[in-house]
């Protein structure tokens, strides 16, 4: 309750410092709206929001090359200035001994997204997280974002996108793996 009220406080000094009125009527309940909002944007912090990754014993070992792709959205915050940047990732691994549970990518994706970041290092802690839990014959991690810091403010260049990925295993020696996701996400955009 202490951290709510400090940040409820912040909200209110920061509308003060743009030349705002905190107690005009439209935004009398504002600074503890965003308060809340912020405390659901980066619960990334929380590691009682850490999801536990549930795996399952690969039972079609047999075939080696089983190409597995999960795509989903994302946003997240820039941590140079405090804006989202946001888009679609592309999760694919060739599994070893074990296969996760499918809706556990989309929980470390969020997971790590929550916080306040650069999306090299987003790619490279959900690739770390779950290339440690399942460990894989390869994995391959994709990012596609915009970036509001770049469209609303500086270059105001609307629409663009960033991509990184991390690539390993198969994928990184295997270029018929590789060239396999890269047609998928091409194709899938």
């Amino acid at each position: 309750m202490i951290r709510a009220k400090k940040r409820e406080q912040l909200i209110v000094d920061l509308l003060k410092s743009i030349g705002e009125d905190p107690d005009r009527e439209d935004l009398k309940n504002t600074p503890k709206r965003v308060a809340k909002m912020w405390e659901e944007f980066f619960k990334g912090y929380d590691p009682t929001h850490k999801p536990v990754i549930t795996t399952f014993k690969n039972k079609n070992e047999q075939n080696n090359d089983q190409l597995i792709i999960d795509t989903g959205h994302f946003f997240s915050h820039c941590e140079h200035h405090l804006v989202p940047f946001f888009g679609k990732y592309y999760f694919a691994y060739i599994p070893n001994k074990k296969i996760i549970g499918l809706s556990k990518i989309a929980r470390v994706v969020d997971y790590y997204a929550a916080r306040l970041q650069i999306q090299e290092r987003l790619v490279r802690e959900v690739a770390d997280e779950i290339n440690s839990a399942v460990k894989p014959k390869g994995l391959a991690f994709v990012l596609r974002a915009r970036h509001l810091c770049k469209e609303m403010r500086g270059v105001l260049k609307y629409g663009g996108e960033m991509t990184v990925s991390d690539m390993r295993g198969v994928f990184k020696t295997k270029k018929s793996m590789k060239m396999e996701l890269v047609s998928y996400i091409n194709t899938h955009g």
